[in-house]
């Protein structure tokens, strides 16, 4: 990748940071108003992944020599999301029935932000090893988990059942702990890569 193309990815990762981190403040906000255990759990995620990208824009200031470490931050992202996505399990025993009007509104407006930050990564997906991976797949998976607590909040307002945030609860987990899986298998081949580029 050319210098301009890493200052373009810089820019956009620094973009995308801002926009989890921004949500981030809004969906605990709204989280903490209604009981939501599936916007608690997503609003952290906000987060978690304001933090990865945040992250991989310090990485990618990084010479291309020392791949490992590149290699070493990815791996620390898969770690993150994992341990996410265990919190997750443990944060949707206490579910209660939730706002379902805040509830589809909050799931919208972090949909909208995860497709933007989709859509800016993109492009980026098959750079820098499993540092942008982890940002697109971050930003791809949480617009799924999106989906479905809009959903969630339609299946609240007519049963009135705390049932639907726990199951979009235990779904965000799944979600996280596959993206962790995916992410830790992309800095396990870019590890390999650099250790057969070092061998004489």
């Amino acid at each position: 990748m050319s210098f301009a193309e890493y200052s373009t990815l810089r820019r956009a990762v620094f973009v995308v940071a801002l926009l989890n981190l921004a949500y981030f403040g809004v969906e605990f906000a709204v989280a903490l108003a209604i009981g939501s255990v599936s916007l608690f759990a997503d609003s952290v995620d906000f987060l978690e992944d304001a933090s990865i990208n945040l992250l991989i824009f310090v990485a990618l200031t990084w010479s291309a020599a020392p791949r490992p470490s590149r290699h070493g931050a990815g791996r620390h992202s898969a770690r993150s999301r994992f341990r996410h996505a265990v919190d997750g399990l443990g944060q949707v025993l206490a579910a209660t029935a939730a706002g379902p009007i805040p509830l589809t509104l909050a799931g919208t407006g972090a949909l909208a932000v995860n497709l933007t930050c989709a859509v800016i990564l993109a492009r980026y997906r098959g750079h820098a090893g499993s540092l942008t991976r982890a940002a697109f797949l971050s930003a791809r998976n949480d617009a799924f988990a999106n989906v479905a607590i809009i959903a969630a909040g339609f299946v609240t307002a007519a049963t009135l059942s705390g049932w639907p945030d726990l199951v979009v609860g235990l779904a965000i987990a799944a979600i996280n702990a596959d993206a962790a899986r995916e992410v830790y298998a992309a800095a396990r081949q870019e590890r390999r890569a650099a250790v057969e580029e070092a061998a004489p």
